[in-house]
C-alpha cells in the first residue's frame, strides 16, 4: 500500500490522500496561521489509515449490546457515532468517513487562530466556525453538471457542525435505493451514520430493482450477505412516494431523539424534507413531495 500523498489546488485548498481516504480541506484566516493549520492536518493524517486497519475487524462488526472497545481516536468517534443505532443492523463502518474528517478538523484547528475551516471528506464534511463566521451548505443537483440548487446557511451560534450524504449511487454500499440522502447533525460521524441508516430505510421491493449480497459485490463488505442495491430502473410515482416516506419516517424518528438537525432524501427527481428546528433560513419541514434532481452536497464560504 503506497504511503499519504499531499498537495495544493490553485485556489490554495489542501488535498490529501491515502488509500480510501480522500480528503479536500480547506482553513479561512491570516496566512501563517492558514500554513500551520495545513502541516498540522498532515502530520496528523499519516498513520490514521493504519490505526483503522489495526482495528477492521472490530469497525467491521454488527453492534450489539455490549459497547465495542475501540482503541484509536478514530475508532473512538465512530462507535460513539452508531451505539445510538444499534438497535438495527450497523457496523461502527457507517461513520468512517465522518470521523476521519472530524480527527482531521480537530488535528488542524488546535492552537491556531482560524476564521473557519471544513474538512470534505467524499461528501462527508466536518466544520469549524470561529465567532460570527458561517458557511453556506449547497446541494448540487446534478454531479455531472455541478450547480447549486438549493441552499442552507450554517452559522457559528448554530449546533450543526457535520454534514453527510448517502445512497446506492455512492461509493458505500446501501441497502435502500435512494439516490441520496444528506444530513445535517452536530457532527459529521453522527451525520455519517444516519445518513447511512436513513437511505437504507429509503426501501421498497419492485421488479425494476436488483440486488446482491454485499460480499458478492465486495469480498470484504462489512455488511457480510445483506442484500444490497445495484440497480434502480425507473419506478411509478407512489412507488418512489413509498419509498421516500419510509425514510423520511426513520428520518423524523432520529430528528424526535436528537440525533440529527435535518434530511434531505432524494430519488428518481423527488424528495422529502425533513427541516431544521434551528437553522435559519432551511424552510418549514415538509411532508409533501417536491421535485428537485439527487443531490450530493458542497460547501460554500
Amino acid at each position: 500500500m503506497n504511503g499519504p500523498v499531499s498537495a495544493r489546488f490553485p485556489d490554495g485548498r489542501l488535498h490529501l490522500q491515502h488509500g480510501p481516504i480522500d480528503l479536500l480541506i480547506e482553513a479561512f484566516g491570516k496566512r501563517d496561521e492558514v500554513e500551520a493549520a495545513y502541516r498540522q492536518a498532515w502530520d496528523r493524517f499519516q498513520d490514521i489509515l493504519q490505526m483503522l486497519v489495526d482495528e477492521l475487524a472490530m469497525l467491521r462488526a454488527r453492534v450489539g449490546p455490549a459497547y465495542p472497545l475501540a482503541r484509536g481516536p478514530v475508532a473512538k468517534r465512530m462507535v460513539a457515532a452508531v451505539w445510538p443505532h444499534r438497535d438495527v443492523f450497523i457496523t461502527p463502518m457507517a461513520a468512517v468517513a465522518g470521523a476521519v474528517a472530524e480527527e482531521m478538523l480537530e488535528a488542524m484547528c488546535a492552537g491556531r487562530r482560524l476564521r473557519k475551516a471544513y474538512v470534505n471528506n467524499g461528501g462527508d464534511i466536518a466544520l469549524w466556525l470561529g465567532e460570527s463566521e458561517y458557511f453556506r451548505a449547497g446541494v448540487v443537483e446534478n454531479i455531472a453538471a455541478p450547480a447549486i440548487g438549493a441552499s442552507v446557511p450554517i452559522h457559528s451560534y448554530d449546533a450543526v457542525r457535520g454534514i453527510a450524504t448517502s445512497g446506492w449511487k455512492g461509493r458505500s454500499q446501501s441497502l435502500g435505493i435512494a439516490d441520496a440522502v444528506t444530513v445535517l447533525a452536530r457532527t459529521a460521524s453522527q451525520a455519517d451514520a444516519a445518513a447511512t441508516l436513513i437511505a437504507n430505510a429509503v426501501n421498497v421491493e419492485h421488479p425494476a430493482i436488483r440486488r446482491m449480497p454485499a460480499c458478492a459485490v465486495k469480498e470484504d463488505s462489512d455488511l457480510g450477505h445483506l442484500p444490497v442495491t445495484v440497480e434502480v430502473g425507473e419506478l411509478p410515482r407512489e412507488v418512489v412516494r413509498s419509498a421516500l416516506a419510509n425514510g423520511f419516517a426513520v428520518a423524523r424518528r432520529m430528528q424526535a431523539a436528537g440525533l440529527i438537525d435535518a434530511a434531505y432524501l432524494a430519488l428518481q427527481g423527488q424528495a422529502l424534507v425533513v427541516a431544521s428546528p434551528t437553522l435559519v433560513g432551511y424552510g418549514n419541514e415538509s411532508t409533501g413531495l417536491r421535485t428537485p434532481p439527487p443531490p450530493t452536497l458542497s460547501t460554500w464560504v
